[in-house]
């Protein structure tokens, strides 16, 4: 072995060419799952680890084989896998795995631990060449290589590392000890789970004016790569639903660079294709796409199409819980003065959770924005709804005019009313939405209004507010209980 000294420079390491990281093998199949992290969708250039995204990845991999029991490193790999779900074959039986090793691409010396198994000549300050071969091992005490002769040189002080190659593979590298049945070039299909990527739904509704409530509907799928590695002309399956993932800490990708400058993925006019997957749905889509390390990209999942919705302004009191016996205490919630503006719409496939962002023109004809809202998981045909801020110019005062128990006979009987307000200039129809819940068992004996909808738990009424006016909703509910239902006072 051989050690040379050499003046070391501030720079650890640098590449003699004017490429960038290595790129990844082309034409993986990439199966996304949904992610909702806010941090793997941020676009702040925040570097903090992200805990977030799951992919399956299966990509060919051409590897140069000697016969016999030999090492081979893989390099250009996410910057974490889950290395116990990682699996490489050789179709062909040219060789099998006799064990592996993943290297994780971290710290100082990450790119060059990338470059373990490459050729590569270090270079000094001058320019000369220090050492030129194998590279079998990068660390802080520097750099082990296996010359083309026979020996191994150790470089503790160097300049720059050139690759044969020309570029530095990105992320991390897996070291396999294989037996070949010969030598020479074979292919080979390597498989494994990454974090630092997933996808969500992105929808656009854009309002069309006139009385009837109807939106221009846009639906994308948001692909966010934060796992440490590029992707080009990647075969892509979106799958929506949520499987159960048993590791309470999935892969954790290491870094997260910014933003990349690429422009987004145009929209083509072909749609992916959906399949139905065990208990989830897949989109498959229809032409391979580019996923930078560090960018967010956009694809279609449906046309745009026109959808018909409902506009609705909520003043809304108590909730869907019931206690376990009957409350006869003489307190009540007062209620809230917010009236919100909500928007609902039936699906007319299967979405996929996302979020929806909702657009208005303004008097100038300009889309504004009015408001976002999460839609879950939506079959076709159900309905999905979403708060969208709250009304300006509306104002609801709820107030208890009436309350009377009867213990002996097992009765309560209680009285509200709603006050309605409207600064607007146009007339408003506020839906009131109230809940019955001292107890389970009640009946509505009175209302000024006649109730738009009534269920075991909620009354709905409609009630219109003239502009710049008011109006008022009283009712009355009563309630009973038998013997084996102790109050709760």
């Amino acid at each position: 072995m051989t050690i040379q000294h050499r003046t070391a420079l501030a720079l650890a390491c640098a590449v003699f060419c004017s490429a960038s990281l290595a790129q990844a093998a082309d034409n993986a199949t990439i199966t996304l799952y949904r992610s909702d992290s806010a941090s793997l969708y941020a676009s702040n250039g925040d570097e903090d680890a992200v805990n977030d995204g799951y992919a399956v990845v299966r990509e060919r991999r051409d590897v140069n084989l000697q016969s016999g029991v030999h090492d081979v490193v893989l390099g250009d790999l996410p910057n974490n896998l889950d290395a116990e779900a990682l699996a490489l074959g050789f179709p062909g039986s040219d060789a099998k795995v006799i064990s592996q090793r993943l290297l994780l691409g971290q710290g100082a010396n990450a790119a060059l631990t990338n470059l373990t198994g490459s050729n590569i000549n270090v270079l000094g300050t001058n320019g000369q060449s220090l050492a030129s071969g194998t590279l079998l091992r990068a660390g802080n005490d520097g750099l082990i290589v296996s010359n083309a002769g026979g020996g191994t040189t150790l470089v503790r002080n160097y300049a720059a590392v050139n690759t044969q190659s020309g570029q530095f593979p990105a992320g991390s590298s897996l070291r396999l000890r294989v037996d070949a049945t010969r030598s020479g070039n074979a292919a080979a299909v390597l498989s494994y789970p990454t974090s630092g990527i997933g996808w969500r739904a992105a929808y656009v509704a854009t309002l069309q004016p006139g009385s009837s409530c109807s939106m221009q509907f846009e639906s994308r799928a948001s692909i966010a790569n934060r796992s440490g590695r590029d992707w080009h002309d990647a075969k892509l399956t979106l799958i929506a639903g949520e499987p159960n993932f048993a590791k309470p800490s999935g892969p954790r990708p290491m870094m997260m660079r910014a933003m990349a400058a690429k422009a987004p993925v145009a929209m083509e006019a072909s749609m992916p294709e959906q399949v139905q997957m065990d208990e989830y749905r897949s989109y498959v889509l229809p032409a391979p796409v580019d996923l930078p390390d560090g960018s967010i990209s956009q694809v279609p999942l449906y046309a745009t199409r026109s959808v018909s919705c409902e506009r609705t302004a909520l003043y809304e009191n108590g909730g869907n819980w019931l206690p376990p016996r009957p409350m006869i205490g003489d307190d009540y919630a007062s209620g809230n003065n917010e009236i919100t503006s909500t928007l609902r719409l039936t699906a007319f496939d299967s979405l996929p959770a996302g979020y929806l962002r909702v657009l208005a023109a303004d008097r100038n004809g300009v889309p504004q924005f009015i408001g976002e809202g999460r839609i879950n998981d939506t079959p076709k045909g159900t309905d999905a709804t979403i708060t969208l801020g709250s009304a300006f110019d509306l104002r609801g005062e709820r107030e208890r005019t009436s309350f009377h128990v009867d213990k002996a006979g097992r009765t309560m009987d209680e009285a509200f009313r709603i006050t309605l307000t409207n600064a607007g200039s146009d007339a408003r129809t506020v839906t009131v939405r109230e809940h019955p819940n001292r107890w389970r068992t009640w009946a509505l004996t009175s209302s000024s209004t006649k109730p738009s909808k009534q269920s075991t738990d909620t009354l709905d009424f409609k009630v219109d507010v003239p502009a710049n006016g008011k109006a008022v909703l009283d009712y009355a509910v009563h309630y009973t209980w038998t013997a084996g239902d102790e109050p709760q006072s």
